[in-house]
């Protein structure tokens, strides 16, 4: 689905358990390819393609596979997206090690997903260069210790990661039950809210046409 010219989202549904679910991996436009944000589960590359072929593309086109955070329905399919592109990953420094297996992620139970090294690591403010303007880097810890988020202020919108979520009512905050730092994740959420956007594209609940207005508001209530 193209939200704006150069940025995509890739809804995966699928059942897990007796759910019915959906995920938003999305992608940006660049000189070089398809930045891809986040891979899905292990066992989902097949499906991510299909949704990439919806607007046009192919596993070839991606050419950076961005991982804002190290859980497993966002790293899971790294390892074999990784092996069908050979495309460069990109992912914050206090997730990494989670992701390229020298830790266990940490809402792991035992198992976890096949590691994939990282071969770029980035931090706050880091600017990537795209065709839909320049996408920023903005560190949000709290669901994870490397959660990250990209602000794409040309294109007046957020790709939230799970900085955020939303539902049949809007956007709204993280969810509680998978953000084990609460307090910090609201602290992200307030730094969110600095950022003049008025779209959002979370990886649950999908696109939203609420911004940094919304995001204020979450936080206070959040703090309330």
């Amino acid at each position: 689905m193209e939200l704006d010219r150069h940025v995509y989202s890739f809804p995966i549904t699928f059942d897990r358990g007796d759910r019915r679910v959906t995920v938003h991996p999305s992608g940006v436009e660049t000189d070089d390819g398809l930045v891809l944000l986040d891979a899905g589960f292990p066992g989902q590359t097949d499906d991510l393609a299909s949704a990439l072929a919806e607007d046009g593309f192919d596993l070839d086109d991606v050419e950076t596979l961005f991982l804002t955070h190290q859980d497993g329905d966002h790293a899971g399919g790294a390892h074999e997206l990784v092996e069908r592109t050979d495309a460069t990953v990109v992912a914050h420094p206090r997730d990494a090690l989670a992701i390229e297996g020298d830790e266990d992620p940490i809402k792991s139970s035992g198992d976890r997903y096949p590691p994939v090294s990282v071969d770029v690591q980035v931090v706050e403010g880091v600017v990537f260069r795209t065709e839909a303007g320049p996408m920023r880097v903005v560190e949000t810890p709290g669901h994870t210790p490397g959660h990250v988020s990209l602000v794409l202020p040309d294109a007046d919108l957020l790709i939230a990661g799970d900085a955020l979520t939303a539902d049949e009512d809007g956007l709204a905050g993280p969810n509680e039950r998978f953000t084990p730092e609460m307090d910090e994740a609201v602290d992200s959420v307030g730094k969110l809210a600095e950022f003049d956007v008025s779209r959002t594209l979370c990886y649950h609940g999908g696109y939203v046409d609420e911004g940094s207005d919304r995001i204020a508001a979450i936080r206070r209530s959040l703090r309330a």
